[in-house]
């Protein structure tokens, strides 16, 4: 029986601030993807959005990755990268995934069968393979199999937004869901098969989109987060107490400051 693949997942988006349910959709997609029996998760991304992504309301991405890196603290396999706010702009989904996905196979390299004979079947990295990964280091197209997969994590909203006229490069979408695949998160009672039934492209490439339903409810955002500290209400247990502590200590999402 062949080994899992291995697999990346990225969430890009504001976490503005991060909240227990973004950690969730982890968690979430992990126990699908594993039990299916076809991968294994080797890591996580959370990839905050520049600041000058336009959005109102959104704090720094040096607080919004401070409070990520916090609510992170606990987690052995999740992390924050703070490469799309470091550049000079906002960037596109795409652009930033192309990104990752070049870093995750730098680092964690192409397994492949080695030359030994035997039922063992030793797996192991090669120089080789290394070197093809460079190699092909420009192209976002899937490169030698064994290597690791970036899939990007999202909600059944981004999912939806790609049929916002203008929102998004129909070039892009093809992308992401071609090369990289999507793992959405749906609440009880949404239809995301429906929507991807009406998109062409989605329809197309649709067995590399797993969608992951969350039957437990939870209605935890980042706006409703917004919204209860400018009313100066108590946010405990919808988001880690680090973050609490560090909104509070920095004074984040005043209302003299907030007006979304």
């Amino acid at each position: 029986m062949a080994a899992p693949g291995r697999v990346v997942l990225l969430a890009c988006g504001c976490f503005n601030p991060i909240t227990n349910m973004h950690l969730r959709l982890f968690e979430l997609a992990r126990d699908h993807l594993e039990k299916t029996g076809l991968y294994k998760v080797i890591e996580g991304i959370i990839s905050p959005a520049h600041d000058k992504y336009g959005k109102k309301g959104l704090v720094p991405s040096t607080d919004r990755i401070a409070m990520a890196q916090l609510a992170l603290s606990t987690s052995d396999w999740v992390r924050v990268d703070s490469w799309e706010s470091e550049q000079k702009g906002w960037l596109e989904t795409a652009v930033v995934a192309r990104h990752l996905k070049r870093q995750v196979q730098n680092k964690h390299g192409s397994v492949m069968d080695s030359e030994t004979d035997g039922p063992s079947r030793k797996r192991r990295k090669t120089q080789h393979n290394v070197n093809n990964i460079d190699k092909n280091a420009g192209s976002s197209t899937a490169v030698a199999s064994g290597d690791v997969q970036l899939k990007l994590l999202c909600g059944a909203d981004l999912l939806e937004s790609f049929a916002v006229p203008n929102l998004w490069r129909d070039e892009h979408i093809k992308e992401l869901v071609s090369d990289f695949g999507l793992v959405v998160i749906s609440r009880a009672g949404s239809n995301p098969e429906k929507f991807i039934y009406e998109s062409d492209v989605l329809s197309k490439y649709k067995n590399n989109i797993h969608l992951v339903t969350e039957w437990i409810q939870n209605e935890i955002s980042a706006t409703k987060i917004r919204r209860s500290l400018r009313r100066k209400e108590s946010i405990r247990y919808l988001v880690p107490d680090p973050v609490i502590n560090y909104i509070n200590e920095h004074q984040l999402y005043q209302p003299e400051t907030e007006t979304s």
